[in-house]
């Protein structure tokens, strides 16, 4: 369980979270999606420690974030624009990882091999291209197993063949019973991973709940048609 409470965060004089109260479910996948600028990636950099909210908590399995990064042994990340040291090899840097991690770190290669990574894995990040980039990215976000996986805009720059592997991946950690937290803006992609939505409208939830409820509250049948009502209401539904 995830659980945002009174979540608030402003950079400067811009208020980007403004008490987020919101329950991630365990075993599901939740998509979190809003326009530009409504706080999706905020909102996951706090839920990751990398930024500090202003006021308000946020608690992973009755953890308090902040209390002890151990946490986060438990969560995968990959972002839409992950950054590696450009000097150093695919495979330098999947060592690193697995250095941190330790021995007693459970490994999880699948991604590396349906993903086709091996062939790049000498080559320096300088000189990969972005879609091989984003195909390690997310193949480092699973790669310890992780209880939690939080994917921010993941198939920006995969091909679609790599973009159906990945699909088949958060669907299969969810028939497992893990917990994936994933933003993107291509609804129709989210049609087919979700079972829960949060939409967030200048930093504040103006929706959380299953996909099927959205649809029946906002009388549409497709998500992206739900979320461009949703754009236009200032119902909060959950």
């Amino acid at each position: 369980m995830i659980e945002f409470r009174a979540l608030m965060k402003s950079f400067g004089a811009r208020d980007v979270l403004r008490g987020v109260d919101l329950c991630v479910r365990p075993g599901r996948v939740t998509a979190v999606v809003g326009s530009n600028g409504a706080g999706k990636t905020t909102l996951i950099k706090c839920l990751l420690g990398l930024v500090r909210p202003d006021g308000g908590e946020i608690r992973v399995d009755g953890v308090r974030v902040g209390d002890d990064p151990a946490y986060r042994a438990a969560i995968g990340y990959a972002s839409q624009t992950s950054r590696f040291p450009e000097h150093l090899t695919a495979r330098e840097v999947t060592k690193i990882l697995l250095g941190l991690r330790g021995e007693s770190a459970v490994i999880d290669w699948e991604l590396f091999e349906r993903l086709a990574i091996a062939p790049h894995l000498d080559t320096r990040v300088r000189a990969l291209s972005g879609g091989t980039r984003q195909k390690l990215a997310v193949a480092l976000a699973f790669l310890f197993a992780p209880r939690v996986v939080v994917l921010d805009e993941p198939s920006a720059g995969l091909d679609p063949a790599a973009n159906a592997v990945l699909k088949d991946k958060i669907l299969s950690e969810r028939s497992e019973g893990k917990t994936v937290l994933v933003t993107s803006h291509v609804m129709s992609e989210l049609d087919e991973l979700a079972d829960d939505i949060v939409f967030l409208r200048a930093g504040r939830v103006g929706y959380a709940g299953s996909v099927q409820k959205l649809r029946v509250f906002t009388g549409q049948p497709h998500l992206e048609r739900a979320i461009a009502s949703m754009m236009n209401k200032e119902v909060v539904c959950a």
